[in-house]
């Protein structure tokens, strides 16, 4: 049964730092349709928050206790979540390009459906992130760990992915052309749904003890410059 006196979803209303603390003060914890665009909600604490198609756009949470928050097709382009607690955050749909969380808390995060072109995580924290169908195209990943985690149509291209840990991931429709992958690991993962494209000589040490197919074998060779006949 539903608690009548639950506090109503707050809809449609622009909302700066202020505001927000007034409304979190009374309990209210699902935002509909609101506008905190360039507001600096920098190091509140608002955690297990829902976020339904809210606009961000250029916001500040920097530090902020966003655990266990909810995000369903917001616009967080150059957001700022540097330092924030994202753990077990779910975020589905929305454009998050180009927003930073350098040094932010990600464990068990998850990323379904969303758009991250140039996002930047370095130095993150993270621990068993989710990302399924998903653009990272230009993203800033360095020494993220997705160990026997399943990629499911992440794109990857052009990504900062140097010393990241993908031993035993599967890839599943994904991409990593072109991508720097410099010291990153690849021991017993499947990258047989994996697009290699744009592979250089000095990169094709990383995937031993990798699973490829026949034909990523022949095209991989074909742009060493290698004639497959």
């Amino acid at each position: 049964m539903e608690n009548d006196n639950a506090p109503t979803a707050i809809i449609d209303r622009t909302l700066g730092a202020a505001e927000l603390s007034a409304l979190w003060a009374d309990g209210h914890r699902h935002f509909i349709q609101c506008d905190f665009e360039d507001g600096d909600c920098a190091g509140m604490a608002l955690s297990h928050a829902r976020f339904d198609r809210c606009n961000m756009r250029k916001a500040d949470f920097g530090g902020a206790n966003l655990e266990g928050s909810v995000w369903q097709s917001c616009r967080c382009a150059f957001t700022n979540f540097a330092g924030a607690h994202f753990g077990e955050a779910v975020v589905t749909g929305g454009d998050f390009n180009n927003s930073s969380f350098r040094r932010a808390t990600m464990t068990s995060a998850s990323f379904t459906g969303c758009k991250l072109t140039g996002v930047d995580m370095t130095e993150a924290k993270v621990m068993h992130i989710r990302f399924a169908e998903t653009l990272l195209i230009n993203a800033k990943l360095p020494a993220l760990s997705f160990r026997k985690e399943t990629l499911h149509r992440v794109d990857f291209s052009d990504a900062d992915l140097r010393k990241c840990d993908f031993r035993e991931t599967v890839f599943d429709e994904c991409s990593l052309r072109d991508a720097n992958m410099a010291g990153s690991r690849f021991e017993g993962a499947d990258l047989r749904g994996a697009d290699l494209g744009g592979l250089r000589l000095s990169d094709a040490t990383l995937f031993r003890g990798a699973t490829i197919s026949r034909a990523q074998a022949s095209q991989l060779l074909g742009e060493l410059g290698l004639a497959v006949k």
